[in-house]
């Protein structure tokens, strides 16, 4: 049975896309701000991995549990308590560094809190987008909502590297304060369908469980998430600018968030041409070929010690990392129940965790342990042959033509 038409409202989907915004320009504007910080206070690579899996570890005992919870309460409650313990994370960031806390120990410990914040705050609010929309304009509402965040992406790197450069740190850590509270008031006045849960005497760990056995039966979903996982888990070069801004390319904090801001630059141009002419067909072997292009993207930025070839090989990545995630957003969507969708969406976003914030570690340990520029190249390589492994892991994803070849 269809639902009215009335319980969809465009503005709805503005809100939404405006409170993502928002919050992805606080968090990308402060990961400039935390790294230039730890980084100058400690001067090793490892200290960056730090930032990463103090962040990971806490994402990673909860996004199931939140993902749970999700499907169980209304997704708008959830998110907006969890972007306000991340606004308080930002305020505490801003009273050490007034104080100023000159050892690295409470920064990490504050970050750990804000793990768990996203481990809540990413369920809610990825399973948020398809009871906004109607499903046949839910491929298209996914590249606008992409569109804003890569467009957040860009501009937070680059405004907390200038603000971080010509003020204080306090100031950087206050504006995300108030992003975050901005994204808390928005999602909690939001509309659009309300999901009533299923009665079920199944226990929490059951309900968990079946959310990772739904993913797991489903081989599309599950090559499309474990290739982000393993790809990004190894490409990962982004967790170490600021050892390419301060020590190779010499540009300082503002230079860094230059360098951050590229990825995003090319990801929100591709983004943009996704919601002006969306992907039809070819999609599972598109997502291959972009992600192995990600990884010579990758270890381009590697070798590079000139700081415009590094931003067009950091665009380069940008561009292909915008196809991919634009690829599994739409299949995972479109591919879940509503009944499952936050349990879904926690195990996704464990993986994107896992690719991102322990990519981080990975990347910043083996910087220690090898130096910068080899971990960078052998992660990209290791992209590669991630991708081709997965070719004959996963026929199903490749063998993938149209969006609606999948379905709940």
């Amino acid at each position: 049975m269809s639902e009215p038409p009335s319980l969809y409202r465009d503005r709805d989907v503005h809100w939404f896309v405006a409170s993502r915004f928002f919050s992805t320009a606080a968090m990308q504007i402060q990961s400039v701000a935390i790294g230039w910080q730890l980084y100058d206070m400690v001067h090793t690579p490892l200290a960056l991995g730090l930032v990463g899996l103090c962040q990971f570890l806490p994402m990673f005992l909860l996004t199931l549990p939140a993902g749970d919870i999700t499907d169980r309460h209304d997704q708008r409650r959830v998110y907006t308590w969890a972007a306000r313990v991340l606004s308080l994370c930002s305020l505490v960031f801003a009273v050490m560094s007034l104080i100023p806390v000159r050892v690295a120990w409470p920064f990490y410990a504050v970050l750990v809190l804000f793990g768990a914040g996203r481990g809540f705050s990413g369920p809610s609010g990825s399973s948020l987008l398809p009871f906004l929309v109607p499903p046949e304009k839910l491929p298209k509402a996914i590249a606008y909502s992409s569109s804003a965040f890569t467009g957040a992406v860009i501009a937070g790197p680059a405004l907390g590297g200038f603000l971080y450069a010509l003020g204080h740190p306090a100031i950087v850590y206050g504006l995300c304060f108030l992003l975050f509270q901005a994204a808390a008031l928005i999602v909690g006045h939001l509309g659009g369908r309300r999901f009533a849960p299923e009665q079920s005497l199944a226990s929490r760990y059951e309900r968990v469980a079946e959310g990772v056995r739904f993913v797991k039966a489903r081989s599309v979903i599950l090559g499309a998430i474990s290739l982000d996982l393993f790809a990004v888990l190894l490409g990962g070069a982004t967790a170490l600018l600021p050892v390419y801004a301060r020590d190779i390319l010499q540009v300082g904090p503002m230079g860094l968030g230059v360098l951050r801001a590229a990825p995003a630059a090319g990801a929100f141009l591709m983004a943009f041409t996704l919601g002006r002419w969306p992907l039809k067909r070819h999609v599972g072997g598109l997502m291959f070929a972009v992600v192995a292009a990600f990884g010579l993207a990758t270890i381009g930025f590697g070798l590079s010690t000139w700081f415009p070839l590094s931003l067009f090989c950091l665009f380069l990545l940008g561009a292909t990392d915008m196809v991919s995630v634009n690829i599994r957003s739409t299949l995972i969507q479109l591919a879940t129940p509503d009944f499952m969708r936050g349990r879904v969406s926690a195990v996704s976003m464990l993986f994107i965790g896992a690719s991102n914030e322990l990519g981080e570690f990975e990347s910043g340990t083996t910087a220690a342990w090898f130096g910068t520029v080899p971990a960078v190249v052998v992660g990209g390589i290791g992209t590669l042959v991630v991708v081709a492994t997965w070719m004959k892991l996963f026929p199903a994803l490749r063998r993938v033509d149209k969006f609606n070849d999948v379905h709940a």
